[in-house]
């Protein structure tokens, strides 16, 4: 692998959600402080929503990493569970047995949900692709957020979805809980300068010390072609390190770029309004010298 050719400790652009890679950039950093100041409000239901590949999985771990010392975490990754197969994998994640029937279950749960608020360490469910969970469990979920003392909810829910979510929760029937959430956040893709930091960032992390293997310009074109989706980034990325060790390149090019970006699906398509500016001073510029043009064109006598 490519890891002693460019002096590396590690894989830098992996898939996996891993939080030494977490990097403060600003739609994540957002969506967390969305995320912390909901919990601490004792909110019941809190949405973050994002495109398929945005850091959703991410943001979630690095949450409770950040927060496990003040909150019970339930983690409930796989969204294709009915209601009462829902409420048997919650249960399991509060460590309560799963051979009781639904009644003694709910109490069972009802029970460890006060437990933990008397211990000052109140729950917290969060469920991974919202999106694909049934009406059902989705009913079962805000029944939960029911339970609550005079002062504060028993159990708070996040719920991470693809844009679909927001779809499913305009449904009639979900109106119940569509009002119940409080706090809700849509991740956005990286910006043009958040590309290249995200990159300079991974790198650093997996040990690099050199100069930029990705320029301003090579980052540029890996954003565009992207859409600023860390996902593609980093598949984009890895791929042209590996390229770069097989043709035994120290310094990153262009061409070792658009290769990758060839063999890299779901890219977006090449439009040539990708290729304006993206910054507002330069479009001000812009606007400036197409007035000052047309100004001198037909009023050439007046002047400036």
């Amino acid at each position: 692998m490519y890891l002693y050719h460019y002096g590396l400790t590690r894989l830098p652009f992996t898939l996996t959600p891993n939080t030494q890679f977490y990097c403060q950039l600003p739609p994540h950093q957002e969506a967390l402080q969305v995320l912390h100041t909901a919990l601490a409000a004792g909110e019941g239901f809190i949405k973050v929503s994002g495109e398929v590949g945005t850091g959703k999985t991410m943001i979630c771990r690095k949450l409770i990493n950040d927060l496990s010392d003040h909150y019970q975490f339930a983690w409930l990754p796989n969204p294709y569970l009915n209601g009462q197969e829902l409420r048997r994998a919650f249960a399991a994640e509060l460590g309560l047995g799963g051979d009781l029937d639904p009644l003694q279950l709910t109490q069972a749960i009802s029970d460890k949900l006060m437990a933990c608020a008397m211990a000052n360490k109140p729950v917290v469910v969060v469920v991974d692709e919202a999106q694909a969970l049934p009406d059902d469990s989705l009913e079962a979920l805000r029944l939960f957020t029911n339970l609550e003392t005079e002062s504060f909810k028993l159990l708070q829910v996040v719920l991470l979805g693809q844009p679909e979510l927001d779809q499913r929760l305009a449904e009639p029937q979900l109106r119940q809980l569509r009002q119940r959430i409080t706090f809700a956040y849509k991740l956005r893709g990286l910006s043009q300068q958040e590309c290249f930091d995200y990159l300079q960032h991974r790198l650093q992390v997996a040990g690099y010390r050199g100069t930029p293997l990705f320029s301003p310009a090579l980052a540029t074109l890996i954003w565009r072609r992207s859409g600023g989706i860390p996902r593609l980034v980093n598949v984009i990325a890895h791929k042209c390190l590996m390229l770069g060790f097989g043709g035994n390149v120290a310094r990153l090019n262009r061409q070792l770029v658009e290769r990758a970006i060839a063999d890299t699906e779901a890219v977006e398509p090449q439009r040539w309004w990708r290729y304006l500016p993206t910054s507002g001073i330069t479009w001000l510029c812009i606007w400036a010298l197409l007035l000052t043009g047309f100004w001198l064109r037909f009023f050439p006598e007046v002047g400036l």
